[in-house]
């Protein structure tokens, strides 16, 4: 399965999208895809080079970009032996997702959003290793499966445009305050922790929609749900009717707790069963149906190990080098091992923060400090002392006061749920800016010229 429209079924990191944007200008490209040329025989046809199906901004979308595209997504759609739409309304739909594409890449190149190529190279490099390949056995996968390394490499690099673009302009100003967890967690009370797979269609309304354009929407969600309720497969659905990015991958949500999800989704999540569809959901962004697929409790209990070290630092510095603060970390060692105590040099020498406190770091758990430091400190037993620990900041004596097991179900379960909640005003906020961005674009739709 492709991974997505233009890519092989590979794993890439979010969002789902690969956009296709050529850096020319409009008069040249409108000179260059209009033009009909002759072949040089007295009774030859003119014979159309391509044509542009849509303009966006200072761009447009070619008949050539068009029928790749939706070549891709007639090869995804019967690798999931799903049957494609009427091939006129798929192509619409196509083209529109290639607007949207297109008008994103031109905000995020007009703002200045570049990817280097070392950050290209690094990300080319670990999905070929998610899919346990060498960089060799990738490109021949690539050239295999009839894209080529270059335009796959073109295609991850407008991946993380995007994500960069989404990054910078809605989810680092997305704020969850404790008074909202706590809302949450009042209204969950000792209900256990759902999650939900989910697929969903979307018949999005516009920003500013007139009555009647919203009718129209709201008559296009009813026919989708109507030829639900006579028997048609979601799948098949959602690529004929659903107007989210996703909608010719089936509309896949995947696994969702009940966090991201608004409370009037839940509501109606309660009242169906795995196999069903919910009736049709009204929100800002649109008209929604969504499938439940599978849902399942999720384990929250978590009990992990703590440590309360102390520990003593010199670091390294543009003063300090390294073998000069090795070679002072081995002394402050060699007193210790000569019988003074750990807190008082500590006190003495150390130039971390917890000196103070004779280098105390109190309880740590797992990802607390940076891997070196954790490694060499879970070797230790309890009142064992290490050899000079290197990490980025410097050289440290490590010494292990206690271990216990500790119950952090409420703390953790508190952070995932206002990372959940997060996710949930992320989305909503993102789907809305897209919007927004399509809306305030120029766009100019030539499909139906001939």
């Amino acid at each position: 399965m492709h991974a997505r429209n233009g890519s092989p079924a590979f794993h890439q990191p979010k969002p789902d999208t690969i956009l296709k944007t050529p850096r020319f200008s409009l008069a040249r490209l409108l000179a260059t895809l209009l033009c009909a040329v002759t072949v040089a025989t007295s009774h030859a046809e003119p014979v159309l080079l391509d044509r542009v199906v849509a303009v966006v901004n200072k761009s447009v979308i070619t008949e050539r970009e068009l029928s790749s595209r939706v070549d891709t997504v007639l090869r995804n759609l019967a690798q999931q032996k799903v049957n494609p739409p009427p091939m006129d309304e798929l192509r619409k739909q196509t083209l529109e997702r290639l607007v949207t594409e297109k008008v994103l890449l031109d905000f995020g190149s007009d703002t200045g959003l570049r990817i280097d190529d070392a950050l290209l190279d690094k990300t080319i490099e670990r999905i070929a290793e998610q899919n346990k390949l060498t960089m060799a056995q990738f490109k021949a996968t690539l050239e295999r499966d009839g894209t080529s390394f270059t335009a796959f490499r073109e295609d991850v690099r407008q991946d993380l445009l995007i994500n960069k673009l989404r990054e910078r302009e809605v989810d680092s100003k997305v704020y969850v305050t404790d008074a909202e967890v706590d809302q949450f967690e009042a209204a969950q009370g000792n209900k256990v922790e759902q999650e939900y797979k989910l697929s969903h269609i979307l018949v999005a309304i516009p920003e500013g929609a007139t009555n009647e354009q919203i009718a129209a929407k709201q008559k296009k969600a009813e026919t989708a749900a109507r030829a639900l309720l006579g028997g048609a497969k979601f799948a098949e659905v959602v690529t004929r009717y659903s107007e989210a990015p996703d909608a010719l991958a089936g509309g896949d949500l995947g696994w969702r707790a009940a966090g991201r999800l608004p409370p009037s989704f839940l509501e109606a999540l309660e009242q169906i069963k795995p196999g069903q569809a919910t009736p049709i959901m009204r929100s800002p962004a649109g008209f929604h149906i969504l499938f439940l697929t599978e849902k399942r409790v999720r384990d929250t209990s978590e009990v992990i190990q703590q440590t309360h070290p102390r520990h003593i630092l010199i670091k390294v510095n543009e003063l300090t080098s390294d073998s000069d603060a090795k070679a002072r970390i081995a002394q402050v060692r060699d007193r210790i091992l000569n019988g003074s105590q750990f807190p008082e040099q500590a006190k003495l020498y150390s130039e971390d923060g917890s000196a103070s406190k004779g280098g105390d770091l109190d309880w740590v758990s797992p990802g607390d400090t940076v891997p070196e430091f954790e490694q060499a400190m879970n070797k230790l037993l309890p009142g064992q002392m290490s050899e000079p620990v290197r990490s980025p900041f410097g050289w440290h004596l490590i010494q292990v006061i206690e271990r216990r097991s500790q119950d952090v179900t409420k703390d953790r379960e508190r952070s995932r749920t206002r990372m959940e909640l997060r996710s949930r005003k992320a989305d909503e906020q993102y789907d809305d800016w897209i919007r927004q961005q399509r809306d305030r674009a120029y766009v100019e739709l030539r499909l139906d010229d001939r």
